[in-house]
């Protein structure tokens, strides 16, 4: 008669976006018959990381991400495999258009940009944003050819100049980067914040053409999927730039912690290092034993077969540091921003004198607090009750990290200060929310990608331990779902072939 498997425990550290995608995907092993379980550990007493939705008088108010990028596929199967696709919807892209602060008004970004390159000729030629020197140099890169020599890596600053010269630099790359990153374009690496057009530059040598053809092959949603509400006001068979949730990101995070059961999740456990168990990394094939140890808060132990750490890179840093001194070292050297948003309700007078479309960005020269503002009542459907407007200005990144420090009140003040200069609002917002998230967004400093491929070969000398989360591959929710589904899928191969190991070892005693 043959023995039972031995059910091997994968301990999932970290409850954010990508720790809970790496625990759904365990939980739906275990549930397929797989001999293993999963258990999650989560510093604070919450789930979901800084994904978190509130809804106020009628609003919806996002304290975190608001949305996933449609192109990237990881959020959206997600949203299908949790039953929430219903529930997907796409951003207003009939309505979209973004203002940049420049000399103290609002000027648009011109028509055809694609992130940083142009794809259409007269908007360039007209827009304010652009010296003549830019314009020309633009129009120039089009006969660009592949560079002679390959970088290993370079600041965006330093490539956007080299094809579009320093206003686009300021006036554009800038300010789009630290409204998504936090970050500042003169740190931040081209290979890892924008490997596409890293690529492009390798093969095409002018980024303009690439994207003129690239434009030519954009996804569709395919041709057995429905478009999401919302999707059916871009192009037609396109995606929407962005997607979210009818009733707000947290439905996702909610939906994928439901799916693991409660006695295995343990919240308001911070865990502090992680150790060989008794008998070292060997102790896997002993019945009584597991491969790891993990130190928490009060004295709370817990065993494990793998472990997946679903943590800003700094944690993960601290925890390892008992194992493997040079890994921790590689980890903590990737820095990290925060971030603060603030939500403000207003009435429809205030909806009413906005300018069209999503909101505006504001340079570093334009010596402002605030980053950036969306109109997420323009952005996406759902968000405000009829006829009124929420505003969402985010503030923070390497810009400004002292503002996380501030009381409430004064924060408050200067946000609407800049909303009464730049658009001319001075009502009193029917509600206001602050969400600060201190270190929370990581920053792909110039080597970003070397340093990840080194602490993909150290961790090659410690089988059982896997990293998952936005500081290596990707900031966006569709990324750290990928993460942690990838992690998750290691350690269950993992755990399998120790186990086969094991079995094949009894055998021949």
């Amino acid at each position: 008669m043959t023995e039972p498997a031995k059910t091997r425990r994968v301990v999932v550290i970290g409850g954010g976006v990508s720790g809970l995608t790496a625990a759904y995907t365990l939980a739906r092993a275990r549930q397929a018959g797989a001999p293993v379980e999963e258990v999650l550990i989560e510093a604070n007493p919450w789930l979901g990381g800084v994904v978190r939705s509130e809804a106020v008088d009628g609003f919806l108010v996002e304290a975190g991400p608001d949305s996933f990028l449609a192109e990237k596929p990881e959020a959206a199967a997600m949203a299908r495999d949790l039953g929430l696709g219903d529930d997907l919807i796409g951003s207003n892209d009939h309505a979209r258009r973004t203002y940049i602060l420049h000399h103290k008004r609002l000027v648009p970004l011109p028509d055809g940009l694609m992130f940083l390159v142009p794809t259409r000729f007269w908007p360039m030629v007209t827009t304010g944003l652009l010296p003549l020197s830019a314009k020309l140099k633009a129009a120039g890169e089009m006969f660009s050819s592949p560079p002679a020599t390959e970088k290993e890596d370079e600041s965006v600053a330093s490539f956007v100049k080299r094809h579009f010269g320093q206003a686009m630099v300021e006036n554009i790359a800038d300010p789009l980067l630290a409204g998504v990153y936090g970050g500042d374009s003169e740190t931040l690496s081209m290979r890892s914040v924008l490997p596409r057009f890293w690529e492009m530059e390798r093969k095409h040598g002018s980024l303009t053409r690439a994207t003129l053809e690239a434009m030519r092959h954009r996804p569709t949603d395919g041709a057995k999927s429905s478009p999401p509400s919302g999707a059916d006001t871009a192009e037609p068979g396109k995606l929407p730039l962005f997607m979210t949730l009818k009733g707000g990101l947290e439905q996702m995070t909610q939906r994928l912690a439901a799916q693991v059961d409660k006695y295995r999740i343990f919240l308001g456990r911070k865990a502090l290092t992680l150790e060989f168990a008794p008998g070292g990394p060997g102790g896997l094939g002993d019945s009584c034993s597991r491969r790891f140890l993990i130190n928490c808060e009060s004295y709370k132990t817990y065993d494990a077969d793998a472990v997946i750490l679903a943590l800003p890179a700094r944690h993960a840093s601290g925890m390892i540091a008992p194992l493997d001194h040079r890994l921790s070292g590689l980890l903590e050297g990737i820095p990290y921003s925060s971030s603060m948003t603030v939500s403000l309700g207003f009435d429809e007078k205030v909806r009413a004198a906005l300018p069209p479309g999503f909101g505006f960005l504001i340079p570093r020269k334009e010596q402002r607090r605030m980053l950036a503002c969306t109109f997420v009542h323009a952005k996406f459907d759902h968000r405000a009750p009829e006829g009124k407007a929420l505003l969402r200005c985010f503030l923070g990144g390497t810009r400004d990290p002292d503002i996380l420090s501030m009381f409430d009140e004064a924060i408050l003040e200067g946000v609407r200060r800049e909303l009464k200069a730049i658009l001319k609002i001075s009502a009193e917002p029917l509600f206001y929310r602050i969400h600060e998230w201190p270190d929370s967004m990581a920053q792909y400093a110039v080597g970003h990608k070397a340093r990840v491929s080194a602490i993909e070969q150290r961790l090659l000398d410690l089988p059982g331990i896997y990293l998952a989360g936005n500081a290596y591959s990707g900031i966006g929710i569709s990324d750290c779902i990928r993460t942690g589904k990838s992690a998750a899928e290691k350690a269950l191969d993992f755990v399998a072939a120790e186990r086969r190991g094991t079995q094949k070892t009894e055998g021949s005693k």
